[in-house]
């Protein structure tokens, strides 16, 4: 028997598994050129953050939210927000004559607003398991 991810929860799971490896890409990338001391000697970096950046975009594309309540999905759409600051990120880092401070300050203001969604649910999910007790 296969599994389907027609149903919203099945997919709500695929994609935060799917966001989850997007974002594992993107740190493992900002750490090659700290580990190998320069932007510069380890261009690769650069396309392991483009896909984690794709994937995580993925994700948040195709993450359903009809079955949500409106403050939960304003939530999701500003972690989806934080996949486009990374994605603008991934771009600036093809451009050529660009330091890379222009997409170390993206990726950095991607992970806060990133930060703030998960303790948001974090905290949601724990006040909710208080009101069901």
């Amino acid at each position: 028997m296969t599994k389907t991810t027609n149903n919203p929860s099945n997919r709500r799971d695929l994609c935060a598994l799917l966001s989850s490896l997007g974002l594992l890409l993107i740190a493992i990338s900002m750490l090659v050129p700290v580990l190998k001391g320069s932007f510069d000697q380890a261009l690769w970096y650069r396309y392991i953050y483009a896909a984690g950046a794709a994937i995580c975009l993925a994700a948040s594309l195709f993450n359903p939210s009809a079955d949500l309540d409106t403050r939960s999905r304003r939530w999701q759409r500003i972690e989806s927000w934080s996949s486009i600051l990374f994605a603008t990120g991934a771009a600036f880092m093809f451009i050529p004559d660009q330091s890379p401070r222009d997409w170390v300050a993206f990726t950095l203001a991607a992970a806060a607003l990133r930060l703030i969604c998960f303790f948001r649910s974090f905290f949601a999910r724990k006040k909710q398991a208080q009101n069901n007790n």
